[in-house]
């Protein structure tokens, strides 16, 4: 198994920077072949939608889709594919940041009932708790 660092992810997904982006796509036809799947970690994600948000100004729509699409690709792998699924919808529908939705997935799966944060952003939001 290989891992993808959010610069190589962006590439691929912006095509900002042929020259790179086409050295992703080599690596990624590589693996295929040799039956080698693609690790993307949760912070990843997080970062991709970062760059997609912050220097693209991408929409959450826009942005959801894409991350629907990276999950459904056959050649990535995940920690937990399911809790990045509910995370994108609640994303999709929500007002928090999509890392906000991680963290209260990974949260739950540990057992935790509620995340605690000062993040007005999140009030009212199922399964934060807003202190102060």
């Amino acid at each position: 198994m290989i891992a993808l660092d959010t610069n190589a992810l962006v590439r691929l997904i912006v095509y900002d920077d042929e020259t790179q982006a086409r050295a992703v796509e080599r690596a990624l036809v590589r693996a295929r072949r040799d039956e080698e799947a693609v690790f993307l970690s949760d912070v990843v994600l997080c970062e991709l939608v970062w760059v997609l948000t912050s220097r693209l100004h991408k929409t959450r729509a826009e942005i959801a889709e894409v991350l629907d699409r990276i999950l459904r690709t056959e050649l990535f792998v995940f920690s937990d594919a399911a809790a990045l699924e509910v995370a994108t919808a609640a994303y999709a529908d929500g007002r928090a940041d999509f890392a906000d939705y991680v963290i209260r997935g990974q949260a739950r799966a540990a057992g935790a009932a509620d995340v605690i944060t000062f993040d007005r952003a999140l009030k009212g939001e199922d399964g934060f708790r807003l202190l102060g």
